[in-house]
C-alpha cells in the first residue's frame, strides 16, 4: 500500500555533496500529515499524479516530491496552489511539460527527465512560476554537461547558464551552483545570443546535448567555478 511520508530531504546538501543525481533516499518517518506540509510520493511507478494526493493534501502542501516515477504529465498539480518546492527528478517529462500557475514556488528540480528544448521550457516557467529562485535541469539533453554528453565542456555549460539567466532573471541557484554577479552581468549582455538549437532527431541525439549558436559573440571565459558532475 502506498504511503504518504514526511521526508526530511535537504536536497540542496544532497545534490552538492553526492554529485547529482544519485543521492540516496534520505531517512524518513511516518507522521500524521496534518502536522507537516511536505508530501513524498517516490518510486511508485505512477504515470500521472494520483487524484487523491491533490484532494487530500493539495490545500496544505508546501513541498511535494514525486521523484523516481514514470510521470509524463503534471495535470494533477492544479490543486497544489501553495507549493513552494517541487521535486520531479527521474521521471519521463518531456518538451510538452506544462505546469499550472504556482505563484509561491521558489524551488523546482527536473533532473534526469527527457527535456531537449530549453527555450520553450524557460518561457513557460517565466510565465507560471514568477517566484522561482532555484532550478535544476541536470541530466536532460537541454542541459549540456558531462552527465549526458562527454563531448560538451565547461564553456558549453557556461553559455547554457547565461541563456537560462537571461530568461529567468530572478534565479539565485542554477543546477548545483549559486548564480554570481558576473554571470548576471554577462547574461544581461550576451544571454539572448546563446539560443539553443533543437536537434533534428532527438532520439538519435539522446547521447548528446543541445548545441548553442554564438555566431560572432565571444566565447565565455569565466569557467573557474564550474563543477564536474558524474553519473
Amino acid at each position: 500500500m502506498c504511503q504518504i511520508v514526511f521526508n526530511d530531504l535537504l536536497f540542496l546538501r544532497g545534490l552538492c555533496k553526492a554529485g547529482f543525481p544519485r543521492y540516496p533516499p534520505f531517512p524518513h518517518q511516518e507522521v500524521p500529515f496534518k502536522s507537516c506540509s511536505a508530501v513524498s510520493y517516490i518510486s511508485q511507478d505512477c504515470e500521472e499524479i494520483p487524484e487523491f494526493l491533490g484532494r487530500k493534501y493539495g490545500h496544505m502542501a508546501k513541498r511535494l516530491d514525486l521523484s523516481f516515477n514514470l510521470l509524463r504529465s503534471l495535470e494533477g498539480l492544479k490543486t497544489f496552489s501553495y507549493l513552494e518546492e517541487l521535486i520531479l527528478d527521474n521521471n519521463l517529462l518531456g518538451n510538452d511539460l506544462l505546469l499550472p500557475r504556482l505563484p509561491h514556488l521558489h524551488t523546482l528540480t527536473l533532473n534526469k527527465n527527457q527535456i531537449s528544448e530549453l527555450e520553450s521550457l524557460l518561457d513557460h516557467l517565466a510565465e507560471v512560476v514568477p517566484s522561482l529562485q532555484y532550478l535544476s535541469l541536470l541530466g536532460n539533453i537541454a542541459c549540456p554537461n558531462e552527465l549526458v554528453c562527454k563531448e560538451k565542456d565547461e564553456d558549453d555549460y557556461q553559455r547554457y547558464r547565461y541563456f537560462v539567466l537571461h530568461k529567468l532573471t530572478n534565479l539565485k541557484f542554477l543546477d548545483t551552483r549559486k548564480v554570481t554577479r558576473r554571470e548576471r552581468e554577462e547574461a544581461l549582455i550576451r544571454g539572448a545570443f546563446m539560443k539553443v538549437v533543437k536537434p533534428t532527431d532527438v532520439k538519435a541525439f539522446w547521447g548528446n546535448v543541445a548545441t548553442f549558436t554564438m555566431e560572432n559573440i565571444p566565447r565565455a571565459t569565466d569557467s573557474s567555478e564550474m563543477t564536474s558532475y558524474k553519473t
